[in-house]
Parts: structure tokens; C-alpha cells; sequence
């Protein structure tokens, strides 16, 4: 199963794998060397619309299907998931570039999902009442949708879509996925364990391509909801051109999540995890912690701490041993990230530690996108770069004198998807919890990184949409309501 350099990816469409129609491919990328290791069609809209008929018709045998018996494949696929584990993390390391660690913590994740999801029968349940009034009684039962499609990003290949699939197919649904064009390698090992694990002829489709392949999903009447992850530019588009529609939208869009340090902190526990939260994955990930503001004598200790635990990263190809943090995705990526540095010194902020333009060992790996980690200090808040979704090993470090300070910093950004405190006091965290307009909230926590078994909240310009990814919100999201109110005449024969 493992997937040769250079090949051209196919498309999975009624259960059969097709080379796609497209004149236009894009190649896929190690990040780490820039060598070609894929080639992606951009799928045109003829090629979406007959996905999504095949899959519509899957979807009208599949929904009558009993819900115990349609989470069996998914027993199976967590068994193939774990079995195949280790290629599947290769796999993401070599396209997305993180460590071989990183990899297999983001399929860990996505198998949590596969596993609430296969607790449908009793998530999916309606409620009733009897005598509603004299002799009436009445129930809500839950339906699916119909076809479903989601949209994934670059940063999370293998854990993003099963954020999805797993719920959209239990709760009786046909599911349509649209990798990334940028990591679309990883989805194709996974449809095919999806294959082996038993699922109907039809009810799962992956679909190639580029912004003509979302926009044809996005139009298509028989499509009735759209999961996202990924910019908040892409996110607030997407959302408003599928329910422009009609169509359920849930969308996850951008983040710039801040982490509060108080004097009566654990430093070193608090740095090291502070680290991993905005080194981690390079910074790639929504949440990642990407500005971290000190109160009051918390700063001096800190901030030598943090600056010496980033200079002391080991940066490479996460394939090899040691290596704490690989490349970013791409050479516009670095690019961007680079050009956003300069900015924040540009508008006053001190460079404590400057990751650009260092080498990383081995010659392979010259033409890597690798940029080391980088700290800023004294950052206005207000700023430009202070506000801006940079998505790269970059830590912004901001100063506050008292803790209601540090929280109406926090509060200055328009995203909302996490915000962590560090503290000894219950009190403080209280207080944080309670005022911090974030959805995820982390206390001693650099990544308040949800159980499968909790929604993935996120707020303000980071979630578009009223149901958030994974456990009650998915199942919610991918069924309708019905009501059924009832009376029966009462003229049965009372013979036996």
C-alpha cells in the first residue's frame, strides 16, 4: 500500500478508484527536501457531479440501513487504523512535514473519533412524551441529511477528515471528501483502509482538486451540509456561499491564540509546555499558542526560559531521531512568515531570537522550507503583526501589570479559538475561564486540544457556523429533526 514518488493520484468515486479526467495537476511536495513526491488533479465539476450522484444513491439504501449495523465498518476501520499506524504517520510526515511523533498524535486523535462514533445507536437518539395532550402523544427522531461533504486542510491530513467522516456515515449519511491539494497523500492510504473496513459501494468518495472542485461541491443541490478547517478567509467563503445554498455549514477558520503567564506560574513547567504549544507541528496548527503575555514579575524568568528552550530546538526531517520540529509546508509559507517577522520589528518589537536563514544538517535537506523557531519581545498589542495569523514558528511575547490587564490583552484579538492560563491560583483560573472570549480554554495547558468525546468549540472569527466538529455537535450536525405528534382513535376491537 505504500504510494510511489511521483505518482498521479486517483480519485474514489461509486467504490472504484479512477484516474481523474483533469488537464491540470499540481505536485505534491516534501517539505523537507521540495522534492516531488505526487501529482494531484484539480477534478473539474463534471467529475464532483458524478460523485455526489453516485454517492446520493448510496445514501437511499444506506439511511435505511439500522444504525447498529452501520458503525460495524467502523469497528473495523479503527482496528485497519491502528494496524496500519505506522505508514500512515510516514506518510503525513513525509507530505506535511511534522515529526514522526507529531504524526502519530494526530492519528491517535482521529481514531479517538472513530471510536465516539461508533457509540451512535445512543447519540442519535430522539426523545417523546406521552399525553402531550388527552390521547396524543409525540417524539423527536433524528434523520440524516443526505450527502455530505467536507473540506480539509494541509496542518492535520490524517485526523481532520475522521473530525467528520466517522459521525456523517454512522448517523446514515454519504460522505464526499476534499483533501488538500498541498497533502492529499495521506487521504489515499486512508480510503483505502476505508474500502477494506466493508463500507457500501458509494457512501464514501474522495474527490481531488482545487477551488473548481470546492465551488462545484459547494453548488451542487444534492450536497445538503459542508464541513471546513482551514483560513479565515477560506472559512467566512465557504460559509457564506453554502448557505447562500442552503446547505448546514460548519466552519473552522484561523486562530491567534494567546497564553497567560502569572508570577505564581510553574516556569519550567510552564515554558516547556508553552514550547511544544507554539513549536510544535512549526506552529502549524489552529491551536497553537502564537502570543504569550507575562504579568508583572513572571516576565524576567520567563522570558530567558522560553527563549532558551526555542533556541535549543532541534529543527530537520521528522523521520529522523532528535529532530523536535520539521519544515513548514511550503516555500510561500516560509516566505510569508518571514515577511511577517520583519514586520513586527518593523513596528517596534524587539528580535530576541531571529530562526530565519538557518541551515538545518544534511544536503538533502538544503532546499527544505525550514525556518527555526523565532521569538519576539514588547509587541503592541495592536499591532499588525500582534494580530495577524502568522502560522509559523513564531512567538510573540507581550507585558502586562496585572492579570485584568492580561485578560483585556487576550481579549483584543478577533479570533477565539483558545486561550490558556498558567497559575497556582483556582481563583485566577476561575476568573479566566469565565472572562476570556475564547471557546477553548486551557489551564496549565498549552494546547486545550478537545476529547472526541467534546466539540471543538472556537468563536468570533474562528468558527462560522452553530455546530462545532466531534461527539454530540457532529451527530447533531449531520442528522435533521423530526417531530411526529400522534393520536389513535380509540375504536380497536376489544374482542382479545
Amino acid at each position: 500500500m505504500t504510494i510511489t514518488a511521483a505518482k498521479e493520484l486517483l480519485n474514489y468515486i461509486g467504490g472504484e478508484w479512477r484516474r481523474s479526467s483533469a488537464s491540470d495537476y499540481l505536485e505534491v511536495r516534501n517539505p523537507a527536501t521540495a522534492e516531488t513526491i505526487a501529482k494531484v488533479p484539480l477534478s473539474a465539476q463534471a467529475e464532483v457531479n458524478e460523485a455526489v450522484q453516485k454517492a446520493h444513491g448510496a445514501y437511499l439504501e444506506w439511511r435505511q440501513v439500522p444504525v447498529t449495523e452501520r458503525i460495524q465498518p467502523l469497528f473495523k476501520l479503527k482496528a485497519l487504523l491502528e494496524e496500519h499506524l505506522d505508514e500512515l504517520a510516514k506518510t503525513i510526515t513525509n507530505e506535511c512535514g511534522k515529526t514522526y511523533a507529531e504524526s502519530v498524535g494526530e492519528l491517535r486523535r482521529g481514531i479517538e473519533n472513530v471510536e465516539v462514533a461508533c457509540g451512535a445507536p445512543l447519540l442519535m437518539q430522539g426523545y417523546n412524551n406521552e399525553d402531550v395532550a388527552r390521547g396524543i402523544d409525540e417524539q423527536m427522531i433524528r434523520q440524516p441529511l443526505g450527502v455530505v461533504a467536507a473540506i480539509t486542510p494541509f496542518n492535520f491530513p490524517g485526523m481532520i477528515p475522521l473530525w467528520f467522516l466517522p459521525y456523517a456515515v454512522a448517523t446514515g449519511n454519504a460522505f464526499v471528501l476534499k483533501p488538500s491539494e498541498k497533502v492529499p497523500m495521506t487521504t489515499q492510504y486512508l480510503y483505502r483502509l476505508l474500502k477494506q473496513a466493508g463500507f457500501p459501494t458509494g457512501v464514501l468518495s474522495l474527490i481531488n482538486g482545487g477551488k473548481e472542485t470546492v465551488d462545484a461541491l459547494l453548488d451542487h443541490p444534492l450536497v445538503k451540509g459542508v464541513s471546513f478547517v482551514g483560513s479565515t478567509p477560506v472559512a467566512r467563503y465557504i460559509y457564506s456561499r453554502a448557505t447562500a445554498n442552503g446547505k448546514r455549514a460548519q466552519c473552522q477558520g484561523g486562530a491567534k491564540n494567546p497564553a497567560v503567564v502569572l508570577p505564581d506560574a510553574d516556569m519550567a513547567m510552564a515554558t516547556r509546555i508553552l514550547a511544544d504549544s507554539a513549536f510544535g507541528c512549526a506552529g502549524q496548527r489552529c491551536l497553537a499558542t502564537s502570543a504569550i503575555i507575562t504579568v508583572g514579575e513572571a516576565r524576567g524568568e520567563f522570558t530567558e526560559r522560553i527563549v532558551a528552550d526555542a533556541a535549543s530546538r532541534k529543527v530537520g526531517y521528522g523521520l529522523q531521531e532528535e529532530v523536535q520540529m520539521g519544515p513548514v509546508i511550503s516555500a510561500d509559507s516560509k516566505a510569508r512568515i518571514e515577511s511577517l517577522v520583519d514586520k513586527g520589528v518593523q513596528e517596534g518589537a524587539k528580535l530576541l531570537l531571529d530562526g530565519r536563514g538557518k541551515p538545518v544538517a544534511g544536503e538533502e535537506f538544503r532546499n527544505g522550507y525550514f525556518t527555526h523557531p523565532t521569538v519576539l519581545d514588547e509587541v503592541n498589542p495592536k499591532s499588525t503583526f500582534a494580530t495577524t495569523e502568522i502560522f509559523g514558528p513564531v512567538l510573540s511575547l507581550m507585558q502586562a501589570d496585572t492579570f485584568e490587564e492580561a485578560i483585556e490583552i487576550a481579549n483584543l484579538r478577533a479570533y477565539g479559538n483558545q486561550a490558556c492560563l498558567f497559575t497556582s491560583s483556582g481563583a485566577a483560573a476561575r476568573e479566566f475561564r469565565h472572562k476570556v472570549q475564547a471557546g477553548n480554554i486551557g489551564i496549565n495547558l498549552g494546547v486545550a486540544a478537545p476529547m472526541a468525546f467534546f466539540p471543538f468549540s472556537g468563536w468570533g472569527e474562528s468558527f462560522f457556523g452553530d455546530l462545532h466538529a466531534q461527539a454530540h455537535h457532529g451527530v447533531e450536525f449531520y442528522t435533521q429533526t423530526k417531530v411526529v405528534v400522534e393520536r389513535w382513535p380509540n375504536t380497536w376491537s376489544r374482542k382479545f
